[in-house]
């Protein structure tokens, strides 16, 4: 039975490639959402291995954490820009756990991101999350928690208002918009804690701010902050 369920796997392979998501060219069988050619060209920024990188500055003076990183450069037209476009717009989860799997291998050798307690995805609003089909944030934290081997926690931080899009929004209208969207709840289970809060994109900060200082609100003992994407 094995047998010829893989080879109608094949078959189907042969006569409806699946494209790679970052340059739509047919996947070969032993690809899966990104062919080698994307994943070797991906602009990673390596701010796993610099403390004061780029998305460490930006929350000097406005948000005590300990460590914070994104994996990839985004720009438009480069590949983390048609990656995450279909993450967020296609219905394609598994790209984000494909891509929080690549992001968790470079958190398991950052001394920074040592002895994490729980993983914190950025929520999504109930109405967003079920327009989408999933929470983006959530299924990059799957991916990194098949790495780290650590839970994720999507029972303590919420978003409680449908806000405005962040598009064409400076940072301070941008953190206005989003300062009282979130909520905490059963903060004593993150008292003491590290907490890794995680997003998709990175552009301003403003979202992570307002999360991480609602997180705050628990009296962790360490919160860091990685983000797939950061707007350059």
């Amino acid at each position: 039975m094995p047998f010829f369920k893989n080879n109608f796997k094949q078959l189907l392979h042969l006569l409806f490639p699946a494209e790679c998501f970052g340059c739509a060219q047919p996947l070969i069988p032993e690809e899966s959402d990104i062919c080698n050619t994307c994943l070797q060209a991906l602009p990673y920024t390596d701010h796993h291995l610099h403390p004061e990188n780029l998305v460490a500055r930006q929350f000097w003076g406005r948000l005590p954490c300990s460590a914070a990183m994104a994996m990839l450069f985004f720009k438009k037209g480069n590949v983390t820009r048609q990656l995450i476009h279909h993450l967020k717009y296609s219905n394609q989860p598994s790209l984000g756990l494909k891509l929080g799997t690549l992001l968790g291998e470079r958190l398991l050798t950052a001394p920074l991101y040592q002895n994490i307690d729980f993983l914190v995805p950025v929520p999504l609003h109930p109405k967003r999350s079920a327009e989408r089909g999933y929470n983006q944030s959530e299924c990059i934290a799957r991916g990194i928690a098949q790495v780290l081997k650590v839970p994720i926690s999507t029972r303590h931080l919420f978003r409680k208002t449908v806000t405005d899009t962040q598009t064409n929004k400076g940072r301070l209208l941008r953190f206005d918009n989003m300062s009282t969207a979130f909520e905490l709840q059963h903060l004593k289970e993150l008292e003491n804690t590290h907490l890794l809060l995680i997003d998709d994109v990175l552009t301003t900060g403003a979202t992570m701010e307002a999360c991480g200082i609602t997180l705050l609100q628990s009296m962790p003992e360490k919160l860091s902050i990685a983000a797939l994407a950061f707007v350059k």
